[in-house]
């Protein structure tokens, strides 16, 4: 017979970034927490690059670009938050994001904001600003206010210690099998290790999510990555100081010389591994446009599972279940979105807050979206 555990205020299926930081906001507001993870490498925090990009993303005005320049805005005081709490780095550095142009490059969205800064940059200027790109860009977008975080080797690391410290329990190696339900609301989860209960439950197992919660259609995209160093001896004339962001790739340095390199966007489930046409892609496109990568030295290749739904847009809030709240589908911005999720959810979960953006990301949406394809067909 499987046991009960013990009963938290809100207990948290999935242990990746999302999960994690809305954990601690809970746990510093007086909430009593679990999460529950059954593997945290799998976790597509693992896998992302860590850019902070709503503008050189180039996404359109509304929702979306809103909710992500104030988790942007977020960013500084967040991480220093961490780096308080835990002593350790996070890895956050606003270093801006080019985004250099081929004659074929779209423009991206005019936003005449105050918190948008953009400055279009000529073929002369560009190459100031980063001696090395490609002879075929003809200028770039100079995009002041994006920023990264090495988010696989310092940001996860930090809010990890951060979870714990603050008294969250964490259960690793558990697989959630069931979310039982009863009269409208969520009776218990049975697990691999024991029944779990608990006032409220957060569902944001990632790539995951919609094999728990058919209302949650949530599926995976694969993304690969690789990481370049400079060979031995190999002398940089200048090192990459800023992200770019290319058409179809994106070159991220770290602050100790390390460059990632990223992503590519697969439909094949949850089929693992990094494969020849996938590295090739990479290297062609980051080559192409940062010619001097071609002689550096490759440190390692690995993959991971994007969350994505059908609209790209997160599922954020209540759910069908009265006890069960949604935050899932972050699909390529789980990284940038990190804070505002665990600001929003935290509101909504222990006031019944809920921020005007949240019902923009409501599951119902989704819903709705399914029954109008059924009645077109």
């Amino acid at each position: 017979m499987i046991q009960s555990a013990p009963r938290p205020d809100v207990l948290i299926i999935g242990g990746g970034l999302i999960g994690l930081a809305t954990a601690l906001e809970l746990r510093l507001r007086g909430a009593s927490v679990t999460v529950l993870s059954r593997d945290r490498r799998e976790a597509a925090a693992y896998a992302a690059a860590g850019m902070l990009a709503p503008q050189a993303e180039a996404l359109e005005p509304g929702a979306m670009l809103d909710l992500c320049l104030r988790s942007r805005a977020l960013y500084p005081d967040w991480t220093a938050k961490l780096e308080s709490l835990t002593g350790l780095d996070s890895g956050y550095w606003p270093c801006g994001i080019l985004r250099p142009a081929f004659a074929d490059t779209p423009p991206p969205p005019e936003l005449n904001r105050p918190d948008c800064p953009v400055t279009w940059l000529d073929r002369e200027a560009v190459l100031q600003r980063q001696p090395g790109l490609g002879p075929e860009v003809i200028g770039g977008w100079w995009f002041l206010e994006d920023a990264q975080v090495d988010n696989r080797r310092c940001l996860v690391q930090a809010l990890s210690v951060a979870v714990e410290q603050a008294g969250v329990i964490w259960r690793e190696g558990v697989d959630v099998w069931q979310i039982h339900r009863c009269q409208g609301e969520v009776t218990a989860l049975e697990t691999n290790e024991k029944i779990y209960q608990a006032g409220h439950y957060l569902l944001a197992a990632g790539a995951w999510t919609g094999g728990l919660l058919e209302a949650a259609p949530v599926q995976p995209r694969k993304g690969q990555l690789m990481a370049l160093r400079p060979a031995a001896g190999q002398v940089e004339v200048r090192p990459l100081e800023q992200v770019l962001f290319g058409d179809r790739i994106y070159i991220v340095p770290r602050q100790d010389g390390l460059i990632v390199l990223g992503a590519t966007s697969e439909k094949v489930a949850f089929q693992p591994g990094n494969t020849a046409a996938g590295i090739h892609q990479l290297l062609t496109e980051a080559i192409r446009l940062y010619p001097p990568l071609a002689s550096y030295e490759i440190a390692e290749t690995w993959w991971g599972f994007r969350p994505e739904t059908s609209d790209e847009l997160p599922i954020l809030g209540p759910s069908p279940l009265s006890n069960l709240s949604l935050a899932s589908g972050h699909y390529r911005n789980g990284v940038l979105l990190a804070p505002i999720t665990a600001q929003f959810l935290t509101d909504w979960i222990l006031d019944g807050k809920a921020d005007p953006l949240l019902p923009e990301f409501g599951w119902d949406r989704l819903e709705a979206a399914v029954n109008v394809g059924s009645e077109a067909r």
